[in-house]
């Protein structure tokens, strides 16, 4: 039975796993008109200045059904993903009975992040993992090389945030501690220990921000360097056309924004994972306020 298993991502998606599934389809199916974008652009540049309009033509269409699946997705994602939140905070809060106000509220909030993992962090990774295959194709099929830079650069970059996983899941994890205190806190109304609450909440979270920061500064240098790169060989194909140096330069470029998903969504993880231990945990009856949870 569902409800008896471990609060994950996994059970989150067991709580209506069809239509979880069906919003997956879509998704994929907007990623393969998105990822066909830049090459269609470069066909009807060629295609204008030979004064063909077939090309053209064919661009506008797939925009056209771009369009529509795009908006009916999100549509039917609120929808899906609303009553999943509900089914999820019953669970949590039965859980939760014996946890103080504080506990409970901070972890209710939590919970959704599961949830909105799913609607927004998820359909982003298909979409990067969809066109990061697609652009290593693609700029393959101009030239080797251009790919092997871009592929390079990609693996550069998930060595970098390797190397500072465990510091996200550190501080992930003190910002946790410190919101469940919230509420507890502002109860005692002591104006002392509200100032050192929200002192220590934006410690934490100046601590995970300069952490990003220097993270994907790193990161994008390497892969910004990865286009100027590809934007240099591409001298070395043989009479290259307009609409060919531009589908070049876009799928680099694309390839920037798609990959620096990946450490994002390893980021997301890290911090999903830590909640979804919290959650599956029993409290103690009551918390004390000037302390924080220990998981």
């Amino acid at each position: 039975m569902v409800l008896n298993l471990p609060i994950t991502l996994s059970y989150v998606i067991r709580l209506n796993p069809i239509k979880v599934i069906f919003t997956w389809l879509m998704v994929l199916t907007e990623n393969i008109f998105l990822i066909l974008l830049p090459l269609f652009i470069g066909l009807a540049i060629d295609g204008v200045l030979a004064r063909d309009m077939q090309p053209l033509l064919i661009f506008a269409l797939i925009l056209l059904l771009l369009v529509v699946i795009s908006v009916a997705r999100r549509f039917y994602d609120t929808r899906v993903y609303g009553a999943i939140k509900v089914m999820l905070a019953q669970h949590v809060e039965r859980n939760l009975r014996r946890a103080s106000v504080s506990i409970k509220d901070a972890r209710l909030r939590m919970s959704r992040e599961l949830v909105d993992f799913l609607e927004n962090d998820l359909p982003s990774l298909i979409s990067a993992v969809v066109q990061l295959v697609a652009t290593l194709i693609i700029l393959a099929m101009f030239h080797l090389k251009l790919a092997l830079c871009v592929l390079a650069a990609g693996c550069v970059m998930l060595l970098i945030y390797c190397v500072y996983h465990q510091t996200f899941a550190r501080l992930n994890g003190a910002l946790n501690d410190q919101l469940e205190q919230q509420v507890d806190t502002l109860g005692g109304q002591r104006i002392s220990a509200i100032r050192l609450h929200f002192e220590s909440l934006k410690r934490c979270e100046i601590k995970l921000s300069d952490t990003e920061a220097i993270v994907y500064g790193l990161i994008f240098i390497v892969l910004f360097a990865a286009v100027l790169i590809n934007l240099w060989m591409v001298g070395h194909l043989l009479e290259p056309t307009v609409g060919q140096v531009f589908s070049i330069l876009t799928y680099s470029l694309e390839f920037v924004e798609t990959a620096v998903m990946l450490p994002i969504t390893l980021q997301t993880l890290s911090r999903l994972m830590e909640i979804s231990q919290r959650l599956n945990q029993s409290p103690e009856p009551s918390a004390q306020t000037d302390t924080p949870y220990e998981i």
